[in-house]
């Protein structure tokens, strides 16, 4: 639009010529937004209002009467409010920059200022209490121009060939060699104790394993050798109980033959001799009798009659027994028993007809003397 101005974000606006608006200023001050200027009658001019940047390399002489050089960088820039815009603009419009000049030389004195009444190694260790004392003392000034500093950098500090700094720094040097070497021995020496656990760690974990290894492979070997000697084992032990049963087979098959030939040789042979023996026996108490027999008055008959009868009564008992299926346990003395037996036998009925016959002869003598009585007295 014809004769409106704006002034950029970074910039402000001096409008001069006519009075109204500017007060005790030479010009009016216009910033963020724009203004009506009329040609001719008024003048537009614009002041930078963006960050700027001013350089210090200056030589200064310490409190103990040293030399160094000090390098520093500065970064101010025009205030924001109208009071420094106008110092700014009055001061600074025509040539901007000579504000990086000016504030240059002023910070440059400062410094000087301020460094004369330190010592090197106030100035070396303490380098942001030098920049605040010297921002300190140059804010009155730097303000009655209309500028105002952000910050204030100590970039370097030398001192020539002089080499006290460096003479300065020498015992923290070697302090801190020797705690580097310290360090660095004790890194040399974790490194290996480390290494050597390490290496302890890899023998006992090779020493573990050799050792399960070795029983392992000794167990294979047993293993094996189980395996190996199961077979013929297994056919020994297989063997072994062949010939036990063959053994056992023998020993039964022996004494079915012996109890074969006992029952087929030595029983009938033994029967026989018992039975003679019986007979011996029988014919021995049929001699006793007739001799109690002959001994006697009034039984001769009959007792004679019962001896003849009693071999015949024994052998009868022995044919039985000859022919008879008998299982003796106890062998010779079973046989006697069997024959005694026998004997006995033939005894008991001996006896038991003799019994017989003595009471019907007792009772017909006593039927004989009954009628002897009955009769009376025979003269």
């Amino acid at each position: 639009m014809f004769g409106y101005r704006v002034p950029a974000p970074d910039q402000a606006m001096l409008i001069s010529g006519g009075q109204r608006g500017m007060g005790a200023a030479p010009f009016r001050v216009v910033t963020g937004h724009g203004a009506y200027v009329l040609p001719v009658f008024r003048k537009t001019r614009f002041l930078t209002l963006a960050m700027c940047e001013a350089e210090v390399d200056e030589n200064c002489v310490t409190h103990q009467g040293i030399a160094l050089t000090v390098r520093a960088v500065i970064a101010f820039k025009v205030g924001n409010d109208k009071e420094s815009i106008v110092n700014a603009g009055q001061r600074f419009l025509s040539d901007q920059d000579q504000m990086s000049v000016l504030t240059g030389r002023i910070f440059a004195g400062h410094l000087r200022s301020i460094i004369g009444s330190m010592t090197v190694e106030e100035i070396v260790t303490e380098r942001q209490k030098l920049a605040t004392e010297v921002l300190d003392t140059s804010k009155a000034e730097m303000g009655k121009i209309g500028l105002i500093v952000d910050s204030l950098q100590i970039q370097s500090i030398d001192d020539g060939q002089t080499g006290y700094i460096s003479a300065m720094a020498a015992p923290h040097q070697a302090a801190i060699q020797r705690q580097a070497k310290i360090a660095q021995a004790q890194a040399t020496q974790a490194s290996v104790e480390a290494q050597q656990e390490a290496e302890r760690n890899q023998a006992e974990y090779a020493r573990r394993t050799a050792v399960v290894r070795a029983q392992y492979n000794a167990e294979v070997d047993r293993v094996q050798a189980q395996a190996a000697q199961a077979g013929p084992l297994a056919a020994a032990h297989a063997q072994q109980e062949v010939l036990t049963a063959q053994t056992e087979l023998a020993q039964r098959a022996a004494g079915l033959r012996q109890q074969q030939l006992v029952a087929e040789i030595v029983r009938p042979a033994e029967a026989e001799a018992e039975r003679i023996r019986v007979l011996a026996l029988a014919d021995a108490e049929r001699m006793r009798i007739q001799a109690e027999a002959a001994a006697s008055n009034d039984r001769v008959a009959l007792d004679r009659l019962l001896i003849d009868q009693l071999p015949l009564i024994v052998k009868e008992a022995a044919g039985g027994l000859a022919g008879a299926n008998v299982n003796v346990l106890n062998g010779a003395d079973g046989l006697g028993e069997i024959a005694a037996g026998l004997v006995g036998q033939g005894l008991t009925i001996l006896d038991s007809v003799r019994q017989n016959l003595g009471t019907s002869h007792s009772r017909a003598d006593r039927d004989g003397e009954s009628r002897k009585r009955a009769l009376g007295p025979v003269d």
